[in-house]
């Protein structure tokens, strides 16, 4: 992490508090519910399953990207709970990033004996 980032810094210390307490294993709907107390906890604006508008040739369509988190109004941040995180997951960050004209994304991984957190940058 950059000592310039000091939202995502934040976002991931409510990620290591929550994998911390509640460690690995569990389902991903119990770490969506446990990081909406850490992040409200320690204040940080969120909107938990925000809805990312896409849009064609500057039309928006029907369908809409749904995100665990968007914080601080512009860092989509996805939870996983796998055993492995692979290019789908990855790509489906990316994705985010673009419908989004966010700058930065994080993918946090719970399912793992340390937290596996990634940083994109669109």
């Amino acid at each position: 992490m950059e000592a310039g980032d000091p939202q995502t810094y934040a976002i991931i210390g409510a990620a290591m508090e929550v994998h911390q307490q509640l460690g690995c294993g569990f389902l991903e709907a119990v770490y969506q519910d446990a990081l909406e107390v850490e992040l409200a906890a320690r204040d940080i604006p969120y909107v938990r399953e925000a809805s990312v508008p896409v849009y064609y040739k500057g039309k928006p369509l029907p369908s809409n990207y749904r995100v665990d988190f968007m914080c601080y109004e512009k860092i989509p941040v996805e939870l996983k709970s796998l055993n492995l995180i692979t290019g789908v997951e990855e790509a489906k960050m990316i994705h985010y990033l673009k419908a989004s004209h966010c700058n930065i994304g994080l993918l946090i991984n719970f399912d793992a004996p340390s937290l596996d957190w990634r940083r994109f940058i669109n």
